[in-house]
């Protein structure tokens, strides 16, 4: 690869899709111009829930590209932070997790994340998991675990042997003390999210004003992994808990890592960042159909956003897609079309790709009904109701009430709309919910 070549590659890396990037020394571009294959790079995530979705690959991507360049990436799993619960635009404290379900969580992330980054190299990949320097072996928690959860143990131990001395940072109590004495209120209180929740009267405890403190915390223990910790990515909602890692680095006379931060990805309901709590997002392990069907279902004004952050179409073909749906020479629904054909194409691949925009055409703009549907099983006496709230495609009876007041069920044998809420199907009968959603009575 020539100086050009190379240059531009680290210029899209650094631009394309970020919202910010702090590297004041100019110690991060150097160093990846000159020493790549030494560089750390700390990407974490709290596995809170299960799966990885759209707004995750869109940090992961990048990573990968990192490591083509010959960059290390530290894949750290909060196992431990993830029972504080980021206050990250949260309104009000996050309900607690039980640790078995954190266990089963993590699993299931680095199961998922090989479909991306580049996990057999060692050299370019590595993971750790917080609970190493903040809890030791005799008090971590492994009552009532799955068989699932214990394996987690081996992975711990693995992690406790990755430097050649076999030597582990270890947060106590005295540690963390000195590290606080280093970091005032004001600092802490200043973060936006805390200060909305003071405006807005509600309650904001201490754990949740020490969660970036122990994400700050993270990044020195990595450094003293491996005797640096270059750059931490995240999305712009973890700017302050990046940034709180270079001011701990400083503190303890590390190197500070540089700070990448990336847009935030909107979910499905376009206003939101894509979040599993909010059920508004697009899993890496939707079927294809599925993938399809969520991101045609993305309002248009997120179109530009979904082809910059999800796929790999050239910057300046996105830029002309943005003029031409400003200029009304771009139908939206068409771009949309090829957007979801390439996102489906990333994750399941080409052939499939094709299959899922057939589906959907067959499905949605011919008007056919899907061969493969939800079927529901009912009890005697179970009515319409029953079934959708057993598909989850309503959330209550009044919702349930409001659809069929608007006409928006249809039984498919004889075409015919849902008129009366008390309406008792029978086995064989299929029903249209809307356009998109489809079930039928086994």
């Amino acid at each position: 690869m020539n100086i050009t070549e190379n240059d531009n590659n680290i210029k899209d890396i650094l631009t394309r899709g970020v919202g910010e990037f702090i590297d004041p020394e100019g110690s991060f571009v150097k160093k990846l111009k000159e020493n790549p294959e030494k560089i750390v790079i700390k990407f974490g995530v709290d596995p809170t829930r299960p799966d990885i979705h759209l707004g995750h690959a869109v940090i992961l991507h990048k990573l990968r590209k990192l490591q083509d360049m010959g960059c290390k990436i530290i894949f750290l799993i909060g196992d431990y932070t993830a029972q504080i619960g980021d206050p990250t635009g949260k309104d009000k404290t996050r309900p607690e997790i039980s640790f078995s379900q954190i266990l089963e969580n993590a699993k299931t992330y680095l199961e998922q994340v090989g479909q991306i980054l580049n996990v057999n190299d060692k050299n370019k990949y590595e993971v750790l998991a917080n609970s190493v320097w903040y809890q030791s072996a005799t008090d971590y928690p492994t009552g009532n675990m799955s068989e699932k959860s214990k394996a987690w143990e081996s992975d711990r131990a693995r992690f406790s042997s990755i430097r050649k001395d076999g030597g582990l940072p270890t947060v106590t109590l005295w540690n963390l003390m000195a590290t606080l004495r280093g970091i005032t209120h004001s600092q802490l209180i200043e973060r936006d999210m805390f200060q909305d929740r003071i405006e807005k009267g509600n309650h904001l405890y201490m754990h949740e004003m020490m969660y970036p403190v122990m994400q700050g915390v993270d990044s020195w223990a990595i450094a003293g992994f491996f005797d640096t910790c270059d750059l931490e990515v995240g999305g712009t909602d973890q700017t302050f808990n990046m940034l709180m890692g270079r001011h701990i680095m400083k503190n303890n006379k590390q190197e500070p890592q540089s700070v990448l931060a990336f847009q935030l990805l909107v979910g499905l309901d376009g206003k939101e960042k894509m979040s599993k709590s909010l059920d508004n997002y697009i899993a890496i392990t939707d079927t294809p159909e599925d993938m399809y069907g969520k991101v045609m279902s993305i309002p248009d004004n997120a179109i530009v956003s979904y082809f910059e952050l999800c796929t790999f179409t050239p910057m300046s073909e996105v830029l002309n897609i943005k003029k031409g749906l400003e200029e009304n020479t771009i139908h939206p629904k068409e771009i949309k079309m090829q957007l979801a054909k390439q996102i489906v194409s990333i994750y399941h691949g080409q052939d499939k790709s094709n299959m899922a925009e057939g589906a959907f055409v067959n499905t949605f703009q011919k008007g056919e009904i899907p061969e493969d549907m939800i079927e529901v099983s009912l009890e005697d006496n179970e009515t319409l109701v029953d079934a959708m709230l057993k598909v989850e495609f309503v959330s209550s009876k009044s919702e349930y009430r409001r659809l069929v007041e608007e006409g928006a069920i249809t039984e498919l044998n004889k075409d015919v709309k849902i008129e009366d809420v008390n309406f008792k199907p029978e086995s064989g009968m299929k029903f249209r919910v809307g356009k998109k959603r489809f079930f039928k009575i086994v």
